[in-house]
């Protein structure tokens, strides 16, 4: 199966069921199909053809996924750009891709020489001469960049063959099925966007509905007009979600679970969010280089809260020590996974791909973290987060937990920050809930109940708003970069 033929496939079993909604539109399968063709058709007469890439720097809207599947209908690959990128950022990936068209928002002006198209011009209608869907496997699908916290963006290529293996084994895993519906709240220029909120869906037979840009004080309504069985989100967006007010009960009752990823999130967050509204939060883990997911606790059977689940079916997960060999059970390492999901590599960058994919098929994450006796893996940070104070490993996420189980603070962040005296010393950084006053005195004898004391904060200090890239992870580089012109 390729998702080139994905949409003709619905069109013919239920060409009156639903497809794709957003707030301006809603499209049936035989409607999506139309509009598939006739976007394909488009990007024909435009010179776009197997091979070619097309980017798309578009808000979420029912037109990205248009273009996704008329694109793939023609063998080219699509480059989501977020929105919010300056034309300066946008430009490095429109040359480092070699885009041949950029679709943009009605009004949006184009950037350098590249051929642009405004997305309220896109056809809608006539299918007529657009080809017949590519059906390759090896071709590629999509060119997400990473978010470039840790250096300069790269190009992670995934090709059909990535996306078709990630949507089985997320169809697996989520126990997804034709009376699902998904409510997409999360960027559509980050893979997990892509792949679970739509891709999984859709692959299924159900039915995906596009939200508007993320309000913690209107989502409730849009998921009480809805109705979705699931959607996907990161844990800032929960945070903010279990901070309204008390008065605010919305009815959750067609929401099956929710799946929270893209950042660690606190044990304390997972359990007060399901006992105020009633439905799980099914934590996962997973990287845009594996084509989004690699762990997810089960949505049937035992959470393990605080871990991030077992290994997607069809995956495989172990943990390195620094001696390159694995460990024993409940040691901390450097995760690795195996999976026909694995990306074909960075594009160009084959020096960089080789220091990541091993030759056979093992992805270093980066990331640290340990699995228990029955497969759960439980992440303690990422390998170049980890902080060394006087020869003495300390992952932030155990601290960042700790700070964040007290009901003034909606999220910590913690940093290592050179000291002459130990090398590094831990610096954190906490958010308050609205309306809460946190009393940093009070963070301090949290810390020393509950960590050691070389684990413990030298400094916390208090931010109206912790720094996030554009997919909702804390950016610690900012916080790094803050304190070092202070």
């Amino acid at each position: 199966m390729t998702l080139s033929t994905l949409i003709d496939r619905r069109a013919i079993d239920d060409p009156t069921g639903p497809a794709v909604a957003d707030s301006a539109q809603s499209l049936t399968n035989a409607d999506l199909l139309g509009r598939v063709r006739a976007a394909a058709g488009h990007l024909a007469d435009l010179g776009i053809g197997a091979g070619d890439v097309v980017a798309l720097k578009l808000t979420n809207r029912v037109e990205f996924v248009v273009l996704l599947f008329a694109a793939w209908r023609l063998g080219a690959t699509v480059t989501p750009i977020n929105p919010a990128l300056t034309d300066a950022e946008s430009a490095r990936q429109l040359d480092d891709s070699s885009a041949r068209l950029l679709v943009v928002e009605a009004g949006a002006h184009s950037i350098g020489d590249i051929a642009t198209l405004s997305v309220a011009d896109l056809r809608m209608e006539d299918g007529r001469g657009a080809a017949q869907p590519v059906e390759d496997p090896s071709a590629l699908a999509l060119l997400i960049y990473t978010s470039g916290t840790t250096g300069v963006p790269k190009g992670v290529m995934l090709d059909h063959a990535n996306l078709d293996a990630m949507t089985s084994m997320g169809r697996d895993a989520l126990r997804a099925g034709p009376d699902d519906r998904c409510l997409l709240i999360l960027p559509l220029f980050h893979v997990n966007g892509i792949v679970v909120s739509v891709l999984t869906p859709l692959l299924v037979g159900a039915s995906v509905v596009i939200a508007d840009r993320f309000n913690p004080q209107t989502f409730f309504e849009i998921l009480e007009k809805e109705r979705p069985t699931f959607f996907s989100a990161v844990p800032t967006i929960y945070s903010m979600l279990a901070a309204l007010p008390d008065d605010v009960r919305p009815d959750t009752s067609s929401v099956r679970f929710a799946v929270c990823g893209a950042a660690p999130a606190s044990a304390e967050l997972l359990a007060r969010f399901e006992d105020r509204f009633g439905f799980p939060l099914v934590e996962g883990y997973g990287l845009s280089e594996a084509t989004c997911g690699s762990t997810i606790n089960p949505v049937d059977g035992p959470r393990k809260t605080g871990t991030v689940g077992r290994a997607f079916p069809g995956q495989e997960l172990r943990i390195l020590g620094a001696d390159g060999n694995e460990v024993v059970t409940g040691e901390a390492g450097e995760v690795e996974v195996r999976g026909d999901n694995v990306m074909r590599g960075y594009l160009g960058r084959p020096e960089e791909t080789a220091a990541v994919i091993s030759s056979d098929g093992w992805l270093r994450t980066g990331d640290v973290g340990r699995l228990d006796d029955d497969g759960y893996l439980t992440l303690v940070g990422r390998s170049k987060e980890m902080i060394i104070r006087g020869g003495e490993n300390i992952y932030p996420k155990e601290i960042e937990d700790v700070l964040a189980s007290d009901p003034a603070v909606l999220e910590a962040a913690v940093i290592g920050v050179p000291d002459e005296k130990w090398g590094e010393v831990v610096v954190a950084f906490v958010q308050a809930r609205p309306g809460a006053t946190v009393d940093i005195d009070a963070l301090h004898a949290r810390c020393s109940e509950r960590l050691s004391g070389y684990k413990r904060p030298a400094v916390i200090r208090l931010l109206d708003m912790l720094p996030k890239s554009a997919v909702g992870k804390l950016d610690k580089r900012s916080l790094r970069d803050g304190l070092v012109r202070a």
